[in-house]
């Protein structure tokens, strides 16, 4: 693995942390999580993980290499832990929203048949 290897290590891991405090189960509302931010994550995993398997490590990074490799590993475990947990927050928002986008639909069209007949 070379430098460039350990930065991409070190920007996964970055990603993933951000994505775990994001993830959190304590947020109410999901909201704000998109399909992009599932998306972007999973190209970082991917190429972490690509990096990882097919280049070797110098013997001058290796240390280095191997603790972002083992942060990156504890990670990856803790979203494994959490996503479904996440993926139920998730469902909840979506039947939320679509209780709600029904109610806004029957509310327009009684305020449609309102006025027809005022």
């Amino acid at each position: 693995m070379s430098s460039s290897t350990l930065a991409v290590l070190q920007q996964a891991n970055t990603s993933l942390r951000s994505a775990l405090v994001r993830f959190r189960s304590e947020q109410e509302h999901c909201s704000n999580i998109t399909a992009a931010d599932f998306s972007s994550l999973l190209s970082e995993i991917v190429h972490a993980a690509d990096c990882v398997q097919h280049q070797p490590a110098p013997p001058e990074a290796a240390e280095a290499v191997e603790r972002a490799t083992l942060e990156y590993r504890i990670n990856l475990e803790k979203l494994r832990d959490i996503l479904p947990e996440l993926q139920g927050n998730l469902l909840a928002e979506k039947s939320r929203l679509e209780t709600a986008q029904a109610h806004i639909a029957s509310a327009a069209a009684w305020a449609r048949g309102s006025t027809t007949t005022l």
